[in-house]
């Protein structure tokens, strides 16, 4: 998975997409051993990935309690970043 992120230029939609609800959020999908796993991230200063929490999915819908974990953590990188 690291080595693809690495050497396409653009990953596909079904592997990183943007969050709709929260600007610079994403979502990294991972399958392994036939489960799926969700990453949340973003970037900072162009190329450098943050990672944030990640979880197991098993519906449809991404759990908006997910989601604002990993926008608290997004404000918090970023509040600590610009004031630490």
């Amino acid at each position: 998975m690291l080595v693809w992120i690495s050497t396409i230029d653009r990953l596909p939609v079904s592997i990183f997409k943007a969050i709709s609800d929260v600007k610079g959020l994403y979502e990294i999908r991972i399958e392994f051993a036939g489960n799926i796993f969700r990453v949340f991230c973003c970037f900072d200063e162009g190329e450098l990935v943050i990672l944030f929490n990640g979880f197991q999915k098993k519906t449809q819908k991404t759990p908006s309690k997910e989601i604002e974990k990993a926008t608290k953590l997004m404000n918090e990188y970023f509040k600590e970043k610009n004031h630490g």
